[in-house]
């Protein structure tokens, strides 16, 4: 059964190899397997939850800030165009709550 949730199906399963960049017991980020700038980086949440009006502890949410945190500092990108998005609906290709951290060009797809 097809559940289209890429972080459970395939990243926590081991199945796609992500490249870390941090993590806690509650929480990982890795560098996007298809990155769409310059650096792109993907926080979520290890265990399932749908979508951000989904969380019911929002504990999860400030850990994840938290998290990011922690990259913007290490990776100097407190001083550049960085951006923290997340979609919901039908802008969310993978049916589990994840944030993209984004900073630099958007690559050029083709």
């Amino acid at each position: 059964m097809e559940t289209n949730d890429f972080y459970c199906d395939q990243v926590f399963s081991g199945m796609t190899t992500v490249e870390k960049v941090e993590e806690t017991q509650r929480v990982l980020a890795f560098f996007h397997t298809k990155p769409s700038y310059k650096v792109h980086i993907v926080i979520v949440p290890r265990t399932h939850v749908t979508r951000l009006a989904d969380v019911e502890d929002m504990a999860i949410v400030k850990e994840i800030f938290e998290v990011a945190q922690k990259i913007i500092l290490r990776l100097k990108l407190h001083d550049t165009n960085y951006r923290i998005i997340t979609n919901g609906g039908s802008f969310q290709d993978s049916q589990h709550l994840h944030f993209h951290l984004v900073s630099g060009d958007k690559l050029s797809t083709g």
